[in-house]
Formats: C-alpha cells, structure tokens, sequence
C-alpha cells in the first residue's frame, strides 16, 4: 500500500476514493472499504483514501477532542488490510480548512488526485464551514466526469456503528460491544521499551508499551492477548491508566504482565487486544496493597481464560 502525506503534489493515476477519518476501522468503515474496492476492482483502479492528520477537532477545539481509536500506523494497518491500495494523510490545517467545498471538488478531487469514483457515507460534510455535502459533490462532480456514490450507515442492533459509538463503549468498559462494533477487539500497539521495572520488584514482570493516542479511549484493568512476538498468541494482565500509586505524571502507560513468559522483548512491536475489564485503577497506601491487588488481577485474567477455553470446548462439541 502506498502512502502520501499530501494530495497537493500529487499528480498521479485515476483513482476510485473515499474520504473520512476513518478512526478504527469501525465494521461501518469497512462496509465503505469493501465497496471503494470492488468498484476499484471492476473499474482497474486503484482504491485510494483521503484521511486527516490531526483529527479537525483536535485542531479547532484540542481540549474537547475525542479520544483516539487508531494512532496513524494503526489506521495505515488497519486499511492496509481491508485491501486499500493508497492513503492520502492530509495535514488539516486551518488553510485546508478554509478551502471552499467547490475548491475542494476542482482542485483536490478532480485536478490533483484525478478521482473518477468517490464513495461517502451519507451525513458526509466539506469544505469551509462544512457547506458542501453529497448533493453538492453529485451535482458539481458529476459535470466534471465524476461518479459519487453514498452509502448508508450501519447499524448493530438498535446502534448506530460510529466511532463515537465505539468511544463510549470503551470509556464504560464494555469490551465486548466494543469489538462488536470494530469487529475484532479493541487494541493498542506499541514498541515495549525500559519502565522503571517496578512490576519486577514486586513478582509481576510487565512489558511496557509506547501509547501514541492523545489520550486513550479506555482505562483500567484487562484480561488481553498479545500478538507480535512469534506465532504464538501470549494471554496477559494489562494495567492501562496514570498508575496512581506509583508516579503522578499524568501520563498514561499500559503494561503487560505476559503469562507464563520470562524473555526479554525491549524493541519489540506489540499488539495488545483488549478482551474484558476487570476493574478501575485505584491509588494504594503502600506497594504491599499494590502487589497483592497485582496478584488478585492476574488470578482472575487466568480464571476468565479458562472459562473461556472451557466455553469454546463446550461449543465444539455441541456443534460436533
């Protein structure tokens, strides 16, 4: 997949696109996906993406911006995977969003990325003050040899699925209707790099991994699985807030106790899902209370496994 950090010197190929922020890679975001494909597909185009570096929000209002679901390389993975075959990343500037949603159109689609298909969703927005939408890019686009295409938002249930919608799932600690939503669980990735190895100290090892997102989108207390060091899938105790009791930086860090695991991994690039919430984080009077809220945490990661196995058992044989 390719990947350009601007569309403003590129002048290349047609191309079949669509543009959001796509933060997630949310299961509405791959129904566009699926569909931005095929059509490439049909038509011998490549299946390009127009995203935004900041998310807009945190340009204009960073203090009420959402929570990041996807750093940059998560959402690059993420594309990357449902079949994309270039990722415009626009810088979003207070320039870039000034221009005119007929600016947008003549310049940016039609002169600079030589759109000849473009997908959107249906409450799709542009442009200064947000005063272009789908009428306007089918009408305007249409004389100037585009095809525009809208799709309807999915739903789960009674739910809407959005980013939005993922958020608040997470920030409630319901794993679960998160991964519904996303389809797959939610994770973060990171490089593990050297903590203040206070979790070795205290008899639980943990690997701890650069977190990229403005702030996080949940915190707490996980049973996860860890992906990226072999073919192996490792089970875990991940601690994923400020660590109230051990500094108060303000910083969000997520460590990793690997179960059964006892390598050094420093450098390595992890991908941590998040299965089920345990619990809050909470501040400790002292290390001791610390260590065996630690060993209390691992015991029931290790008891939710298990069940789990003893539920994926149970249905293999009812299906058999």
């Amino acid at each position: 997949m390719q990947v350009f950090r601007s569309p403003f010197s590129v002048s290349d190929a047609p191309c079949a696109l669509t543009i959001g922020n796509f933060d997630g890679v949310h299961l509405g975001h791959q129904v566009i996906l699926d569909r931005l494909v095929k059509v490439a597909r049909q038509r011998g185009l490549p299946a390009a993406v127009m995203t935004f570096e900041p998310h807009p929000r945190e340009l204009f209002t960073p203090e009420a911006a959402p929570a990041r679901l996807s750093s940059l390389r998560e959402k690059l993975e993420l594309l990357a995977v449902q079949g994309v075959d270039r990722v415009y990343v626009v810088r979003f500037t207070r320039a870039f969003a000034a221009l005119s949603a007929d600016a947008f159109i003549h310049d940016i689609l039609v002169r600079r990325l030589q759109a000849r298909y473009v997908l959107v969703g249906d409450d799709f927005c542009f442009g200064a003050r947000r005063q272009g939408n789908f009428e306007m890019l089918s009408q305007v686009g249409g004389a100037l040899g585009l095809t525009v295409e809208s799709m309807p938002s999915v739903m789960s249930g009674q739910t809407r699925v959005s980013s939005t919608a993922v958020r608040e799932a997470l920030a409630a600690g319901d794993c679960a209707l998160a991964a519904c939503l996303l389809g797959r669980p939610y994770s973060i990735s990171g490089r593990v790099f050297h903590g203040d190895k206070i979790g070795r100290t205290l008899g639980f090892p943990t690997a701890n991994i650069q977190v990229k997102h403005n702030k996080p989108p949940l915190k707490g207390i996980f049973a996860v699985e860890v992906h990226g060091l072999d073919q192996r899938i490792y089970q875990g105790a991940a601690s994923l807030g400020l660590r109230p009791t051990i500094t108060a930086n303000g910083r969000a860090t997520l460590e990793v106790n690997l179960f059964d695991f006892g390598r050094s991994i420093y450098g390595e690039h992890l991908r941590v899902d998040f299965l089920t919430k345990l619990r809050d984080e909470e501040k400790y009077a002292s290390l001791d209370e610390l260590t065996q809220a630690i060993a209390r945490d691992v015991a029931q990661c290790r008891h939710f496994f298990a069940q789990r196995e003893l539920t994926i058992a149970h249905s293999i044989q009812q299906a058999g």
